[in-house]
């Protein structure tokens, strides 16, 4: 029997449509998944390497599938979970808490190229050229910032041509715009980015990494055939993923790409520029389109792009003469290379000026912290999911809302995090809700820093009790132990609480005087 350490785990979403949801949105986009989880299972197949699948569903399933998972190798198709747009961006942050080595890009890599918005700003920063444009939420207050038209209207946290179709165009601002923004952010639960339409050709460039090179596949146009003169050349999502469609029809990908050698070459040299802007491993898709002039300019950079046989970046290989389970080889080497440079490998925690820095907690300490409830092995997969829901709560509600959350930083990065509120129905009473600190930044003092920071907010705020919970089992022992170094007294227990044997262990703090009767 082989060793199924030595295999891989071919890890993806499982399709709405596959749990018969029938009236799923984007349910094309969404069950593509599978043509890729075949064609990596039959490379590997004829790699003679051995594999086995597994299908999430929400980010609490994935600290499960990887804890009882022996392979050491994760091929990660993970690209959407129910739940939180952003959830499948940790999957290789969680892959790397748990030992395993993952294809394709890391978390900070997913989160950034998701965000078109925070993308563009990257490679703006980075001098590569981007379509000008603005982030816009419905209602539409005003027209400031706005680019000249033409203009197209995309949502600014979607993949695979969602949400874009001819409607998506217009000439400048007015009713029909305003009504498009509105649509997106009502659809996908997200602000619209609005951005100068270029009309121009429009080039794919695969990009490859083998080990320590990378290189530029051969590039591809997709052409616009027999478009009537009023319709937008644009590849929506009809034109992606409805193979019956006119607009599917009329848009054939050309590769390699009729492009006079300058551009081609300016063309290579950006995607290169945006590939490192935004820290991409293993494999990416960047998508141009042409002005006039032919200038290049990217409208986005895909980190996991659609592998299935009939995909753009299967085409590229096959126009490089590269064996698709070659590709496969190749990835699986890069992230066995990363993994093994740092197995065993102890992290101490950097050094900071000043020490520990606590702040406020900023949407892109998501990943972080999911990582850091991960890395402590004290919570539980649903607990992990309940943290980021928490989380987003409160970096949506502010600092008025019903949690506060601050973020540790040590050297820079972040290190820790807590959660805290005032308790419903009681009179100056609060609950820190959540507090941990990621392993290698235990012993710098990130927990003592945190908890003291979340006591003199709740003591400013007239708060005169601090309570938090413990498990009482094996799992929070260091917790317990932590909360009595600080001068928590314990307080009481329910037996059982968390599981049989696993009782709730009540501390409190008291921070101002009693309430007078």
């Amino acid at each position: 029997m082989p060793d199924r350490s030595e295999g891989v785990l071919i890890l993806y979403n499982v399709p709405l449509n596959a749990d018969g949801v029938d009236d799923a949105p984007c349910a094309e986009a969404d069950a593509g998944v599978l043509d890729q989880v075949r064609a990596v299972g039959h490379a590997l197949e004829a790699l003679g390497v051995p594999f086995r699948s597994a299908g999430v569903r929400t980010l609490g399933d994935l600290p499960r599938e990887l804890a009882t998972a022996p392979e050491a190798a994760v091929f990660n198709l993970v690209e959407a979970l129910r739940g939180d747009a952003r959830d499948f961006t940790l999957v290789p942050a969680l892959c790397a808490a748990f030992g395993k080595a993952c294809t394709g890009g890391d978390t900070f890599c997913l989160v950034h190229t998701l965000d078109k918005w925070q993308a563009k700003a990257a490679l703006r920063a980075a001098g590569v050229p981007v379509p000008d444009g603005v982030l816009a939420v419905a209602p539409m207050a005003d027209a400031t910032g706005l680019p000249g038209g033409p203009l197209i209207v995309k949502p600014c946290r979607a993949e695979a041509s969602e949400g874009i179709d001819a409607d998506s165009v217009f000439e400048g601002q007015g009713a029909g715009l305003d009504a498009a923004v509105e649509r997106v952010c009502a659809q996908f639960g997200c602000p619209a980015l609005v951005e100068r339409f270029l009309s121009g050709r429009e080039v794919n460039v695969s990009v490859l990494q083998r080990g320590a090179s990378t290189e530029v596949l051969p590039l591809a146009e997709i052409e616009f055939v027999d478009f009537p003169p009023e319709a937008p050349r644009i590849v929506g999502y009809r034109a992606k993923w409805l193979a019956d469609s006119a607009e599917f029809r009329n848009t054939p990908r050309r590769i390699p790409a009729d492009l006079p050698e300058a551009t081609a070459d300016e063309v290579r040299r950006q995607a290169l520029r945006a590939w490192e802007a935004l820290g991409c491993r293993d494999f990416a898709r960047v998508d141009f389109r042409l002005d006039r002039q032919l200038r290049p300019h990217v409208l986005e950079v895909n980190a996991n792009p659609d592998l299935s046989p009939d995909g753009g970046f299967a085409a590229a290989l096959a126009a490089a003469s590269i064996p698709f389970e070659e590709f496969v080889r190749v990835v699986l080497e890069n992230a066995r290379r990363r993994a093994a440079r740092t197995e065993g490998r102890v992290q101490a925690a950097p050094g900071a000026p000043g020490g520990v820095r606590i702040r406020c907690s900023r949407p892109d300490d998501r990943a972080a912290i999911a990582a850091i409830a991960v890395e402590t092995r004290v919570f539980r997969p649903e607990e992990v999911a309940v943290a980021c829901e928490v989380l987003d709560d409160a970096l949506a509600q502010g600092p008025e809302g019903d949690y506060r959350s601050f973020t540790a930083e040590v050297g820079g990065r972040p290190a820790g995090w807590v959660c805290f509120g005032p308790t419903p129905c009681t009179q100056a009473t609060y609950d820190i809700y959540w507090i941990m600190v990621a392993p290698w930044a235990q012993g710098t003092g990130a927990g003592r820093a945190l908890i003291a920071h979340a006591e003199d907010l709740i003591a400013r705020s007239g708060g005169r009790l601090a309570v938090v919970e413990a498990s009482g089992g094996p799992p929070g022992d260091r917790a317990r132990g932590f909360y009595v170094r600080v001068g928590y007294e314990e307080a009481g227990r329910v037996p059982d609480f968390y599981a049989p044997g696993d009782d709730k262990v009540i501390y409190l703090k008291r921070l101002g005087p009693p309430a007078s009767s």
